[in-house]
């Protein structure tokens, strides 16, 4: 329930950076994501639900007329909700994958901001080191 409710945050409380890291890595994997729905989760769910094809879930709404003569007088009018299916599936994947990225990143910030970690130097104690040699290099000279 707890990545749950840090999940809920980070959508509503995104800051700039967390969104533009979210923007890039979705695009960047959208067609792996795709590709792992529409290949690999959604034939598995087919499977599972009866050898159903997720592509073909549709309502018709209005058939296909045609005139004697073959020509196409109404066109065929769906609702395609397998494919929107397939789209909330491709979403979810990507929005958890950027969630779990932006989590890492803030994680290894949070230890970076940490003044009392000594295993990782904070901006403060770089600056601090930055200020002593340039004390130093200048006794010197």
């Amino acid at each position: 329930m707890k990545i749950i409710k840090e999940f809920r945050e980070f959508a509503i409380k995104g800051n700039m950076f967390d969104m533009a890291i979210g923007i890039i890595i979705g695009v960047a994997f959208n067609k792996i994501v795709s590709s792992l729905v529409n290949d690999i989760i959604t034939p598995v769910f087919g499977l599972v639900l009866g050898k159903v094809n997720f592509q073909n879930l549709k309502v018709v709404i209005q058939e296909e007329i045609k005139t004697s003569t073959g020509e196409i007088e109404q066109e065929l009018i769906t609702l395609n909700y397998g494919i929107f299916i397939q789209s909330i599936l491709d979403f979810l994947i990507i929005a958890m994958t950027v969630f779990l990225i932006v989590k890492g990143i803030n994680k290894l910030r949070a230890k970076a901001d940490n003044e009392k970690d000594d295993s990782v130097p904070t901006p403060k104690d770089i600056q601090l080191l930055s200020e002593i040699r340039d004390l130093l290099k200048s006794n010197k000279q």
